[in-house]
């Protein structure tokens, strides 16, 4: 049977048909007429190749074919029913749902704490799962396998809808004892030896070349501009580690100033401003159309850029 050529409204009559019993009855039901309620049911007995209803003593009496269908028919049309229904506002204080971000480290260092702290006040049974830009692809976050993307983008597909959730700069972290604190101007800062830190982007993460200074990101881009090039000691992908290694007083990390003061206060280090311009980055969310409309999503965008304007 080719369900492209069944008329659907035809299950409908079948089900009022057999509730009722009486083709008056279902036809005043729905609001046709008798004659095309007759109509359907002769429809719905060549459909089914059964007479569906004979009248017998006892008025219209259903056939044994027409008792098997009826809560076959009853249950794919209150499935129906229920998928066609607007959508439920979504109930964060009573879901369990499980929320996948791909989120940047910087992103997991600043935005993702302050998250969880109101995931556990307003969402406490909500589960998420922080996923990690080597974890995902772009084509898993297009599938909606991914609920979003929160990170720093060069590029990204053309059909996903994206937000800005802040601008942050970059300054630097140093050791009290640094030899260059107290004049801390350009040609002290190359002098002295660096942390680099990744501008992490999707897919899986390769090995760095220090010679190409074109794939180190916006610090040495700067620098480059200017003709100079730092003395990198350090490559890390992890932004918990600069306050680590910055204790050598030998060592300077430029960091974002969202990381970098947040690790200052806990490591006692000195946050400075750097001694040549670095253009700002924008940190973004992204995600796919097909979640677009979704209440539970919409919901949870609308906690992070809430929460993004207190970190």
């Amino acid at each position: 049977m080719n369900l492209d050529r069944i008329d659907l409204n035809l299950l409908v009559y079948l089900d009022v048909l057999l509730r009722e019993g009486s083709v008056t009855k279902a036809a005043q039901q729905l609001g046709i007429t008798q004659p095309a309620m007759s109509n359907g049911l002769r429809r719905l007995r060549d459909l089914f190749n059964d007479p569906l209803l004979v009248r017998t003593s006892d008025g219209m009496t259903a056939t044994e074919r027409a008792r098997e269908l009826q809560p076959i028919i009853r249950k794919a049309l209150g499935e129906l029913e229920v998928a066609l229904q607007p959508q439920q506002e979504f109930d964060a204080r009573t879901s369990n749902r499980v929320f996948r971000i791909m989120v940047s480290d910087y992103a997991e260092s600043t935005l993702v704490p302050e998250l969880v702290k109101r995931l556990r006040t307003d969402a406490p049974d909500i589960i998420l799962d922080v996923l990690t830009p080597s974890d995902v692809t772009f084509k898993d976050v297009e599938a909606g396998k991914v609920d979003m993307a929160i990170n720093r983008f060069d590029e990204m597909p053309q059909s996903f809808h994206q937000t800005t959730l802040w601008q942050d700069d970059f300054v630097c972290l140093v050791n009290p004892d640094h030899p260059g604190i107290g004049n801390f101007d350009l040609p002290a800062y190359l002098v002295s030896k660096h942390i680099w830190v990744s501008k992490t982007g999707m897919g899986a993460g390769v090995g760095i070349d220090p010679e190409k200074v074109i794939r180190l990101g916006w610090v040495d881009n700067a620098l480059a501009e200017l003709g100079h090039k730092r003395k990198i000691s350090v490559f890390t992908r992890h932004y918990q580690m600069p306050a680590l290694l910055a204790l050598n007083n030998d060592l300077v990390a430029t960091l974002p100033r969202k990381v970098a003061d947040m690790q200052a206060e806990s490591a006692s280090l000195v946050v400075k401003e750097p001694p040549f311009k670095i253009p700002p980055f924008e940190l973004k969310m992204a995600w796919s159309p097909l979640v677009q409309h979704h209440p539970a999503h919409r919901w949870l965008r609308r906690t992070i850029v809430d929460v993004a304007q207190y970190c």
